[in-house]
């Protein structure tokens, strides 16, 4: 990133900067440096059958996720964003088995920072999300000195797993 910018959390130089999803990512240490980068810029396309698209993403002002139109029967996205629902869908499981691990929220935050970085390297694609969230979660207990050992979080996993 140019500035010569370091991470406050690690000292680590490699910071990834996503404008897609709005963030400044420590890539040494998980630690989100900046969150909701916004661009006040609006770009349009056009697509192959002459009409047009708007670039980028919309942010509501309540975050609920609310699909907003522009215009004439022009819609946005008709439903959540699939890398929107993986991050949801990761948070919230992470926040469960943390909870049952009794984590305090730094280590919560941490292992989501993990988990983000995963879903944006694509490293959870033909990988169940529970053993990523297992990993990240473990890698947080390791990295922060948690007593936790691999054993119980693999018998906390086993125990949530939905039904086949």
């Amino acid at each position: 990133m140019p500035g010569g910018r370091v991470c406050a959390a690690c000292g680590c130089s490699e910071i990834e900067v996503d404008s897609a999803r709005g963030d400044a990512v420590c890539t040494g240490c998980g630690s989100v440096l900046e969150d909701n980068i916004i661009v006040s810029e609006v770009q349009f396309v056009e697509n192959s059958g002459g009409g047009s698209s708007a670039v980028g993403q919309f942010v509501s002002l309540d975050g609920a996720g609310k699909t907003p139109t522009l215009g004439g029967g022009f819609h946005a996205n008709l439903g959540k964003e699939s890398r929107a629902q993986t991050l949801q869908n990761g948070k919230r499981q992470i926040h469960h088995l943390g909870n049952q691990l009794q984590l305090n929220q730094h280590c919560l935050d941490t292992a989501f920072n993990f988990f983000k970085m995963a879903v944006s390297k694509h490293l959870t694609r033909g990988r169940k999300m529970t053993h990523v969230i297992a990993a990240c979660l473990y890698l947080v207990c390791r990295t922060e000195g948690t007593p936790r050992i691999l054993s119980r979080l693999c018998n906390l996993r086993v125990i949530t797993r939905s039904p086949r």
